[in-house]
C-alpha cells in the first residue's frame, strides 16, 4: 500500500545516528545520505518501500504531527525489544514499553518511542 514514508527532522547528524542504530535492529541499513537527511531501504532507482528522514524542503523547522506515528515491522518480538533498548540508548524517549497491545489484536507486540526530534515511531511484530 505504501511507496515510502518521510519524517521531518531538524538535527540531521543526531537523527541519522539514531536511525542508523535503531533501524539496524529491524534489519534495515542506510542507503542514501546528503546534507539534509538520509534514506533507508532497498537500493534501487525508484525508492519504493523506503523510509526517509530529512529537513523540510520549504526550509521551515520540522514539526511533530500530533496523533501520528510510523509503525515499522519487526521480524520477531526480540527485535522489538532490541529496537526499544537501542532507541533509548541513542537519544530516543519512551512512549510505550515493549508488550502486547490486545486492543489491536492478540499478537500485536509493539514498542513506541520518540526520535531525538520528537517523531513517534514504533516497532511491531504481529506473530506470537
Amino acid at each position: 500500500m505504501l511507496s515510502h514514508v518521510i519524517i521531518g527532522i531538524n538535527n540531521v547528524e543526531e537523527c541519522i545516528e539514531f536511525y542508523d542504530a535503531v533501524l539496524k535492529t529491524l534489519g534495515h541499513e542506510r542507503r542514501w545520505r546528503d546534507e539534509n537527511g538520509a534514506g533507508y531501504g532497498k537500493h534501487d532507482e525508484l525508492g519504493i518501500n523506503t523510509f526517509w528522514i530529512g529537513k523540510p524542503r520549504d526550509a521551515n523547522p520540522a514539526t511533530v504531527g500530533n496523533g501520528s506515528n510510523v509503525a515499522l515491522l519487526a521480524p520477531d518480538r526480540k527485535s522489538v525489544d532490541l529496537f526499544y533498548q537501542t532507541a533509548l540508548e541513542y537519544g530516543g524517549t519512551d512512549e510505550g514499553r515493549p508488550g502486547i497491545r490486545a486492543e489491536a489484536h492478540d499478537n500485536f507486540y509493539a514498542a513506541y518511542v520518540r526520535d531525538p526530534d520528537g517523531n513517534k515511531i514504533l516497532a511491531v511484530c504481529h506473530q506470537s
